[in-house]
């Protein structure tokens, strides 16, 4: 079975919190990697329920699709059953704001529609149990070097214990995705007077062990294709992503469907715009973050309890269509599921020789899979600007926990971005896809464009 490089960590108190600037080595005993399994689960999270049996224990998460699934459906909602507790809304947040982020309340605040269904909360994030064993085995020798990683080796766990921040930073980098995905989709730049367009987006991501022919220092490989609108229709990107960044940056190219020419793409990293985002969503926001994390110092405040989209299956039922998911200010607020859960809270300050449209960040990761699921991004000036909302779902015939939406608010202008929706999408996504060296090689976006 080829699979991808993934990641966790282990459970530190608020009180254990760890900034880093420069170099820092894993250094796991043998009796923290005996809790790998035990009073952790497989990837470090803490296994048991929690006091009041709000958060359940960890039984091993969603591991096979319901019964009669065909791909051709989507994912259908595993527990069409369930019904809402109750919902969170400007009135009544109040007594909730202790399990809220900062976003979170700042959306309630500014928006009449934003609204948070709360379901029963359901642990289904899990992996296979191939990833799982190879954590134990190669995880004691991943390092970081300076803010890049280094002697993955592999691993799909680097850090299952993290010490500071980038460690767990870098567990969201590098989880695990199956190896290697290939998908359609669409997002949606929404502007503030609810006025929006379609961008079409078509997808391959293969991670180095799933190449036909391996590459020293490589991550991924990555090549999309814009198939609307007009515009931007043919336009492709391509990127090589090493695993240490201090080693290697990154390379991109993008091949220009009016010029007809492949030319080096240095502005797909860090706080750059992308085409078709409307300025909505920075590169390093793509996957709710991603790259290079050198231009921040990376704090790991602690674990929290937070309600995050969690098993946000409802949002892609092929019988609703994008009229019914968009709206003036936010998303359809009925069509979201959240729920209680874990989470690691990680702060990123910006470096005094660095530079970033965002001054601070901080970021809460699912501690079941390792997945950024809400960011709150300020600017330089210390005011709160942007609120990352990521819904994750188990893709459970791949055994793959990932994002069924990416939402990004502007709180400044009213404007909003929702990414990773196929409900009009014919075409099943492909977990555990392979690539050919051939194929992400700079030539190959000439030939594909012509």
């Amino acid at each position: 079975m080829r699979i991808f490089n993934t990641t966790v960590s282990k459970a530190v108190t608020l009180s254990a919190a760890f900034a880093i600037a420069g170099p820092a080595f894993a250094d796991l005993t043998a009796e923290q990697v005996a809790k790998l399994g035990s009073e952790l689960t497989p990837i470090g999270a803490n296994p048991n329920a929690n006091e009041d049996g709000t958060i359940p224990a960890w039984t091993g998460g969603l591991k096979t699709p319901p019964e009669g699934w065909d791909p051709e459906q989507g994912y259908i909602d595993p527990f069409p059953g369930d019904q809402v507790k109750f919902t969170i809304t400007r009135e009544n947040m109040d007594q909730y704001r202790d399990k809220l982020s900062a976003g979170q309340i700042a959306l309630l605040e500014k928006y009449d529609n934003f609204k948070m269904p709360v379901y029963q909360t359901r642990r289904t994030a899990t992996l296979p149990q191939e990833v799982f064993e190879e954590v134990k085995e190669k995880a004691p020798s991943v390092e970081l070097n300076g803010f890049g990683i280094k002697n993955l080796n592999g691993v799909n766990v680097p850090f299952p214990i993290p010490e500071n921040g980038l460690e767990a930073i870098w567990n969201h980098n590098v989880r695990y995705l199956g190896g290697g995905v290939k998908r359609n989709y669409h997002w949606f730049p929404v502007r503030g007077n609810g006025d929006y367009y379609k961008v079409g987006f078509n997808e391959k991501r293969i991670f180095d062990e799933n190449m036909d022919r391996q590459s020293e220092n490589r991550l991924l490989n990555y090549i999309a294709e814009f198939t609307a609108p007009p515009t931007l229709e043919g336009t492709i990107q391509l990127v090589h992503e090493p695993i240490d960044q201090v080693e290697e940056t990154r390379s991109a190219w993008i091949y220009n469907v009016g010029q007809r020419r492949v030319r080096r793409a240095p502005d797909l990293a860090y706080d750059n715009a992308n085409d078709g985002t409307e300025g909505l969503r920075t590169t390093d926001q793509f996957d709710a973050y991603n790259g290079a994390p050198d231009r921040y110092n990376w704090e790991l405040v602690g674990k929290k309890e937070i309600y995050v989209p969690y098993n946000t299956y409802k949002l892609s039922d092929k019988s609703i269509n994008y009229e019914e998911i968009l709206q003036e200010n936010t998303i359809n607020a009925d069509l979201v599921r959240y729920e209680l859960h874990r989470v690691w809270v990680v702060e990123a300050k910006l470096r005094d020789d660095s530079s970033h449209i965002y001054g601070s960040r901080t970021f809460y990761l699912d501690e079941d899979s390792w997945t950024v699921l809400l960011e709150d991004a300020y600017d330089t000036r210390g005011d709160l600007w942007r609120v990352g909302v990521h819904g994750l779902v188990q893709f459970y015939d791949a055994q793959v926990p990932w994002y069924r939406f990416n939402l990004w608010h502007d709180l400044n202008n009213g404007a909003y971005m929702v990414s990773n929706l196929s409900n009009e999408v014919e075409e099943p996504w492909e977990f555990g896809a392979t690539g050919r060296y051939i194929e992400f090689q700079p030539d190959a976006l000439r030939r594909r464009g012509r």
